[in-house]
């Protein structure tokens, strides 16, 4: 089968499976502060790391909405793993809910402060980057018409890991059980690895 994206035949295809095919994707559950004061928590499946040196994250939004209108006051955001055990409360920050109301509140989820920026994590989560907004562009298609995409860049300035998950002096991913978007309603769960040896350098 091959198609052009605007020309896919919805009789085969009534889904588009483009969120399928680029899977899994991490989640980017980002919590920001508006200069107000207003808390945002959200789940973004357009997420990833993109550099360590420095250590970098990136997030996608479709419309310009809180995360990304509060991380671009703030100049800063954190991004908290989403987990198996929180699921339903990951699930939960996705509604739309008026501006000022609290995601934290309505999934029942507890906040902790932050060492280097102001906006707090996700108290219950493994795992936490704290970061400093680089850039924030608005995505443009291939006409160079503006589309309603933004992307919003973060320099990771703080790490937290709970150390119940640090083993022989690495982190048990696994053990964490970090879960991942794969289109559709879909998402999976890590729950076992695997490793393999690079190949030696020429």
């Amino acid at each position: 089968m091959f198609y052009e994206p605007q020309g896919r035949d919805k009789s085969l295809l009534p889904h588009d499976p483009f969120k399928a095919l680029i899977a899994p994707r991490p989640i980017g559950w980002i919590s920001t502060l508006s200069r107000a004061g207003a808390v945002n928590l959200a789940p973004y499946s357009f997420f990833n790391a993109i550099c360590d040196q420095p250590p970098m994250v990136v997030f996608s939004s479709n419309g310009k909405k809180d995360s990304v209108t509060f991380a671009e006051e703030s100049g800063e955001f954190v991004w908290n793993m989403a987990t198996f055990a929180l699921r339903e409360q990951m699930n939960a920050t996705a509604a739309s809910l008026p501006r000022g109301e609290s995601e934290f509140a309505f999934a029942k989820l507890a906040m902790a402060p932050s060492r280097c920026v102001a906006p707090p994590r996700v108290a219950a989560s493994p795992a936490s980057l704290e970061c400093k907004v680089s850039g924030v562009f608005r995505l443009k298609d291939v006409t160079g018409a503006a589309t309603e995409n933004y992307l919003v860049f973060g320099q990771v300035v703080g790490v937290h890991i709970d150390e119940v998950f640090i083993k022989n002096g690495i982190v048990d991913t696994a053990a964490m059980q970090p879960i991942a978007r794969c289109g559709y309603m879909d998402y999976v769960v890590v729950d076992e690895l695997f490793a393999l040896a690079r190949p030696p350098q020429a």
